[in-house]
């Protein structure tokens, strides 16, 4: 189900109605399946929703009906009671919850030997990726983005690294949770291109809300070079302002903490090799670009107080454009 807000106001349609038609649509909405999973849920949520109004709508006149029939005919009050109370619930229930519990179950598709396979783990407020690669192949890493090939089961392992999380994309799976000392594991699949929002789904701390991720769906050609970029260290760089913000990163210590393909490698947050190819920085705090680059650099704590990125409001204006012309460089 998808709205077009410009559409929708060019066939008349009341504003407050297009705010709640617009809802339905966009990276991040379960009403509008692209996946086998979520198509699933959404039949289900479809039908529950339904079948609650037809209910609501049968409570109502079963209501009425005392007050309709003449008082000489009393009203048969065990009927209602076994009838209402006691059988409509139960064949509802009956033929809901073998449906139910088969809902989804693309999530649990048994393990294939070709299917590619990610290992997903949650931070405080971030999240690692990392691409299990065939034949013996270093696993390629990524950070608040996961790229998918299009039409094909994708199997995820779910890890958390200090609290409990929770994976979400609402446009192709329900929600898994990821739980320190365990592995939980789903597959995933999106059968057309484009980018989808997921996001924490289990309150993990004062910025669960700036717990974002992009999943971007793309053809399996397109997919595999990119993953084959991704396994390579970073390009040399190409004038002296990114060679003197390389060193910036490196006489910083930024590669204490984050991972550059070929010049640090860091672990405590997020993988930095390809950061300037992203849509989405500081796990969706701002939009990526070289400008918020240099503004999260110098006010992390600011624009997402308890992250565990400090703010380098030290720098001078050449430096912080320089290290963030670097980082900016990283695609």
């Amino acid at each position: 189900m998808r709205s077009n807000p410009k559409a929708l106001l060019a066939r008349g349609l009341p504003p407050w109605t297009v705010g709640l038609l617009a809802g339905c649509s966009g990276p991040q909405s379960a009403l509008d399946p692209a996946g086998p999973t979520a198509a699933s849920i959404h039949l289900l949520g479809m039908i529950m929703y339904v079948g609650a109004t037809a209910v609501t709508l049968l409570v109502a006149v079963l209501m009425l009906v005392p007050f309709l029939r003449q008082r000489e005919r009393p009203v048969n009050r065990t009927l209602f009671l076994w009838g209402g109370g006691v059988a409509l619930p139960g064949v509802t229930l009956l033929f809901l919850v073998p449906y139910v519990m088969t809902t989804g179950h693309e999530t649990r598709a048994s393990t294939a030997l070709d299917r590619l396979s990610i290992d997903v783990t949650g931070h405080l407020y971030w999240w690692d990726m990392s691409y299990r690669r065939a034949d013996g192949l270093s696993a390629a890493s990524s950070a608040n983005e996961l790229r998918l090939p299009v039409g094909e089961p994708v199997e995820l392992f779910l890890r958390a690294n200090d609290v409990i999380h929770s994976f979400w994309v609402p446009s192709l799976a329900g929600k898994t949770d990821m739980i320190p000392g365990r592995v939980n594991r789903m597959v995933i699949q999106a059968d057309r291109p484009g980018i989808y929002r997921g996001q924490c789904a289990e309150y993990c701390g004062l910025q669960h809300s700036l717990m974002l991720l992009d999943v971007v769906a793309m053809p399996r050609p397109e997919f595999d070079t990119w993953l084959a970029g991704a396994a390579q260290p970073a390009q040399e760089p190409a004038t002296p302002q990114l060679r003197e913000g390389r060193a910036l990163f490196v006489d910083l210590g930024c590669g204490t903490c984050h991972a550059v393909r070929g010049v640090s490698e860091g672990r405590l947050g997020p993988d930095l090799t390809q950061v300037g190819s992203r849509r989405i920085i500081g796990a969706g705090t701002l939009p990526g670009g070289i400008g918020n680059i240099a503004g999260w650099i110098v006010s992390a704590q600011h624009l997402k107080p308890d992250n565990a990125m400090p703010s380098y409001d030290q720098l001078e204006g050449p430096q912080l454009r320089a290290l963030a012309a670097y980082l900016e460089s990283l695609k």
